[in-house]
């Protein structure tokens, strides 16, 4: 009877040039499954922290040490970037209360990359630097950030860091891959087994009124929540 909005961030890791050909993989990462903390600041402001990959490694003597060390992410895929521990890969959500403030660490690897996607939120100051729009920020990530909601109503930041893979890229349309060569024998797979084709009987992906949630695998079997 009323909205339902979705907020929704298609996130793509690309793949190293070894794991380019690996078995298709599946995990449903469930919302309740997922680590996270909430952090209460002096004025009763809060945040909350969600892992979604990753971990974040506080600086010693840090407030938020030992909550921050509990959180442990859920597996990724196995030949996913973000299983290799020299990626550096993490993906984070905050969402900040009014007046709140939160350190972020700064990341472990040598070469990581930081981008902060400021999404909800009418005030926001990074570092000491006022953001008076709703912005991609890339940041050092190998220092702390400081983050303050300067706001009157709460704000919301998605976190996305890792190392670069440092190998060529080749991409066209959804194909990622490391030589246009690739590319074309991609567009040739694709064409032929359309990636093992759609095992349904409807192209439209309908399950009826009566669904709830669930993820069904490769192998078929489903698990529902």
């Amino acid at each position: 009877a009323g909205d339902n909005p979705l907020e929704l961030f298609q996130i793509w890791l690309n793949l190293p040039a070894r794991s380019k050909m690996c078995e298709p993989y599946f995990s449903m990462l469930w919302a309740e499954d997922m680590p996270r903390a909430t952090f209460t600041g002096t004025a009763g402001a809060r945040t909350e922290l969600v892992v979604v990959a990753g971990r974040l490694a506080p600086a010693p003597g840090s407030a938020a040490l030992d909550a921050l060390r509990s959180l442990r992410p859920l597996p990724p895929p196995p030949d996913s970037w973000a299983s290799a521990p020299e990626a550096d890969l993490g993906i984070f959500t905050l969402a900040l209360g009014a007046g709140a403030r939160f350190t972020l660490p700064a990341a472990t690897g040598r070469d990581t990359r930081r981008v902060l996607y400021y999404f909800v939120g009418d005030g926001l100051r990074l570092a000491g630097r006022g953001i008076d729009a709703h912005a991609a920020i890339e940041v050092q990530a190998g220092q702390p950030l400081d983050i303050v909601n300067t706001g009157t109503a709460p704000c919301e930041l998605l976190v996305l860091q890792g190392r670069p893979i440092g190998e060529p890229v080749a991409q066209y349309g959804p194909f990622v891959m490391n030589t246009e060569a690739e590319i074309r024998a991609a567009f040739a797979d694709y064409q032929r087994t359309r990636f093992g084709g759609w095992p349904w009987p409807s192209e439209a992906p309908v399950h009826g009124a009566d669904a709830q949630r669930f993820a069904r695998g490769p192998g078929g079997e489903a698990q529902r929540r």
